[in-house]
């Protein structure tokens, strides 16, 4: 029996939620936007009269005023949307137990168990798209089909509180033919390198052949050619913490941040990356992981990017090891050519406290464990009084000593793979 997966895609959800708490703006063409004075000028979200406008998610906010000079523009509630998110997600939790959240706004939803309960995959669509609007006061976007990523492109395909079913007997009329760019994980430079060889559509990317594919674009041109196909068989995971107990599937804890500046200098580099460091480490000890790499992503003024790792000689939580390894890093990849605009530290390659760790003959292990005690130390001081309570002296004075990584920064959410 073919399976039934459903992704659901909550519509301009940030400004769907802000026009629900501002009945003030009914009517007007709405944006969540980021702060000009951080240097997050840009539009996170917007509702229906906005997109009307020509207002685009991720463009500068002067540039959005200028198509529309009447949008509304108000700060980002994260708060807020995880609340709302929760609540969609206690609604799906009512037809499946695999519930897969990819970001705060989309869900995977594997309703092949279901069926016999529910009715059809269309059906149970249908009654979610209903009731997210009469419990919630938000419309959904919902796509059905017997794979996630057709799914995917189901909840994209037509907007604004409607279903679409992606079948067996309809993917080649209605995904072919679309631009190869509305795959899910075909970028805009992967875009432009497949349209070089006259590959524009789905259909074209499914028919060309895998060989090419994988030669052009090593292991994802395998990847994008199954998508293509709906030859995609990767599972709806179980990702939400608060029903699967202690079990856990996180990849990776990460934080990252637009800096108050442009960085130039090496000093205030290491002052950023030790403060997401700390982030990163104490969320770490908070569920109780340790991590094995850790890598650094750095965005440069000109919008270049890069991101580096490094393995670790033993697991660890410790603040310390990882800011040595992230500075590492740095010095090693970063030339100081053009300042730097944003920059983020990973802990990757997790595994759980309780399984038995190698220990190397070559380490410090009275030092190791008085350096978790003053982490331990540390976490209780910042839970108490504020995160901000202890910090590096550097920062006194400085326009970045107001930075909170871990409170202002969600962590990243989960990818597809």
């Amino acid at each position: 029996m073919d399976r039934v997966i459903l992704h659901s895609d909550m519509n301009g959800f940030y400004a769907s939620c802000e026009c629900l708490y501002h009945p003030e703006y009914e009517g007007m063409p709405l944006a969540v936007g980021g702060d000009p004075e951080n240097r997050h000028g840009i539009i996170l979200a917007k509702n229906q009269f906005a997109k009307t406008a020509g207002v685009k998610t991720g463009e500068a906010l002067w540039e959005a005023q200028r198509k529309c000079p009447e949008l509304v523009i108000v700060r980002p509630n994260y708060p807020l949307y995880q609340r709302f998110s929760r609540k969609a997600r206690e609604i799906y939790y009512s037809y499946s137990s695999q519930v897969e959240n990819f970001g705060l706004d989309e869900s995977w939803i594997d309703c092949t168990k279901s069926i016999k309960l529910f009715g059809s995959g269309e059906r149970i669509a249908e009654e979610i798209r209903q009731r997210i609007k009469d419990e919630l006061g938000l419309t959904v976007s919902i796509g059905v089909s017997w794979n996630k990523i057709f799914s995917k492109f189901g909840s994209d395909y037509k907007k604004l509180d409607a279903v679409s079913c992606i079948t067996k007997d309809n993917y080649r009329e209605i995904v072919w033919p679309q631009s190869v760019g509305s795959l899910l994980y075909v970028g805009r430079a992967t875009e432009r390198k497949l349209l070089k060889y006259g590959i524009d559509t789905i259909g074209r990317l499914a028919q060309t052949p895998v060989s090419f594919l994988q030669d052009k674009l090593g292991k994802m041109g395998y990847i994008l050619w199954t998508f293509a196909n709906g030859w995609d068989v990767s599972e709806v995971k179980e990702l939400d913490q608060a029903r699967m107990g202690n079990a856990r599937i996180i990849k990776s804890v990460g934080n990252s941040i637009t800096t108050p500046r442009d960085l130039k200098e090496l000093w205030e580099i290491k002052l950023v990356l030790h403060m997401l460091t700390e982030s990163v480490a104490a969320r770490l000890r908070e569920t109780g992981l340790y991590c094995k790499t850790a890598a650094i992503h750095i965005r440069t003024k000109d919008l270049r990017s890069y991101t580096r790792q490094k393995k670790l000689q033993s697991p660890t939580d410790i603040t310390k090891e990882i800011v040595e390894a992230a500075f590492f890093l740095l010095e090693q990849h970063y030339h100081f050519e053009t300042p730097i605009r944003s920059i983020g530290v990973r802990a990757a390659d997790l595994v759980e406290k309780s399984v038995p760790q190698q220990v190397s003959i070559f380490e410090d292990t009275q030092k190791r464990d008085r350096q978790a005690k003053l982490d331990k130390t540390m976490d209780a001081l910042k839970k108490r009084f504020g995160n901000n309570c202890v910090r590096p002296a550097a920062t006194i004075g400085d326009n970045m000593s107001k930075l909170d990584p871990k409170k202002d920064n969600v962590i990243h959410p989960v990818g597809y793979f």
